[in-house]
């Protein structure tokens, strides 16, 4: 849909994924880039029988809580949706929405809310899928995120969200492809970066030549950046440049001087200060003793099991897939630490490995489809304490409701900032059993 001549609207709310909402002849239209008490010039972008779709493009009446975006290419690239709207009303737009979902889908509502954690919000991404297309019209390689409507890639210079190894290199890295021979059949980079060190997979779809390859470790030579080849599936990754080192990143919880090895293509966290700052939360949280014995589902390569592991008798670590329970082994040896153990397991299907354990407390960080299917086990194991990372609220919320029909009281919850910018909601509730 093409509208010529803009409508001019007031915004009265958000929605869930932080787009104004105002109305039209009694019909609803969600307006990118507008907030709650602004006039705004609206252009339409999609009309439904039941709602419409629109962006500001003059705000008429700013809101208080208006910010100037810290990228040039906000409302363009698909990346983020809040950068109009400064950092505190962002942390209360997602607070607020997990106190909605609670309510709604949980019927229950904590017993204290937890200060919100908030960090840098720009230069804070560590990990990203980053596109890369040709597009014959411009004669041009493009790398980036997608536009908003998710169909192109957007031309971009920067990405001040990206750790800016990365984020201010995204003109050399388009210089980078294009000078390739199969330039065509490259699909995706994907980044990853631990305390200092950073890694790029390039996902090719056609074979380099040597010339490309030289391209490629000379890059790798003058940025510091490793070069990992990915010509098919996961198991075909292998790293380029530079030569003589392992394949592994590094991060660090000096909280609990824990160093962490990581493959490039890994699960960790996005947002690594956030990161200290929530494992420091879940911890504190625990009550942690040193005789306790804690659970610790879909663990990973550790994050949360090591740290524990400082902290009390004994920790088992449970992850459905092999190599990151392999990692996390690995991680817990390279810090000294015999305390803990991991078991493979699809948490959804399997759960014998806790026969005749006595586990207290329960630490869980699952994906975003929650639970459900979790928690008739962990409730059989009558833990003292249970703490819920959540990245959906939905889940979250349907979960909690569950939790505290059969005798668990929600104590407190709250929200984490680890995608600022973004809609994304990620939080931590913690939930005790009754009588305790």
């Amino acid at each position: 849909m093409k509208e010529v001549t803009p409508v001019t609207l007031s915004i009265e709310r958000l929605s869930h994924d932080g787009r104004g909402i105002a109305y039209l002849d009694g019909k609803i239209v969600f307006v990118d880039n507008a907030l709650p008490g602004e006039v705004v010039e609206v252009t339409r972008t999609q009309k439904r029988s039941r709602f419409e779709e629109g962006r500001a493009v003059t705000i008429l009446q700013a809101a208080p809580e208006r910010v100037t975006p810290g990228c040039e290419h906000f409302g363009i690239c698909g990346g983020c949706s809040l950068q109009h709207m400064n950092a505190s009303t962002q942390i209360t737009f997602k607070q607020q929405f997990l106190a909605e979902q609670l309510h709604h889908f949980g019927a229950c509502a904590p017993e204290t809310w937890l200060s919100p954690l908030q960090v840098a919000s720009y230069g804070y991404r560590r990990k990203a899928r980053i596109g890369v297309r040709y597009v014959e019209k411009k004669q041009k390689v493009l790398v980036g995120f997608r536009e908003k409507n998710g169909r192109y890639l957007a031309d971009i210079n920067a990405c001040p969200v990206l750790e800016p190894m990365f984020g201010k290199r995204i003109v050399a890295l388009e210089t980078l492809v294009s000078q390739l021979s199969n330039f065509k059949d490259i699909a995706q980079l994907e980044v990853a970066m631990g305390d200092t060190d950073a890694a790029i997979i390039v996902r090719h779809l056609s074979a380099f030549n040597a010339d490309d390859l030289a391209l490629l470790v000379d890059f790798s030579h003058h940025s510091g950046i490793a070069i990992f080849l990915q010509p098919k599936g996961l198991d075909t990754v292998k790293k380029l440049a530079p030569t003589g080192t392992d394949d592994y990143l590094h991060y660090s919880l000096p909280a609990f001087e824990l160093h962490f090895d990581f493959h490039p293509n890994d699960f960790t966290q996005v947002n690594l200060p956030m990161n200290r700052l929530m494992v420091d939360q879940a911890l504190h949280l625990l009550d942690l003793q040193p005789e306790d014995r804690v659970l610790d589902l879909f663990c990973g390569i550790g994050n949360f099991s090591l740290a524990l592991a400082r902290k009390v008798a004994f920790v088992l670590g449970v992850e459905g897939d092999a190599l990151m329970v392999k990692r996390a082994y690995h991680n817990a040896a390279n810090n000294s630490l015999t305390n803990v153990e991991f078991v493979v397991a699809d948490l959804t299907q399997q759960f014998d490995f806790a026969n005749g354990l006595a586990m207290n407390k329960i630490l869980i960080d699952p994906p975003r489809a929650g639970a459900l299917e979790v928690l008739p086990h962990i409730l059989a194991l009558k833990p003292e304490k249970i703490v819920y990372v959540s990245c959906n609220p939905a889940t979250l919320a349907r979960d909690a409701k569950v939790l505290c029909e059969k005798g668990y009281r929600l104590v407190s919850a709250g929200v984490l900032d680890m995608f600022p910018h973004t809609s994304h909601v990620e939080s931590m509730a913690l939930f005790v059993r009754a009588g305790r």
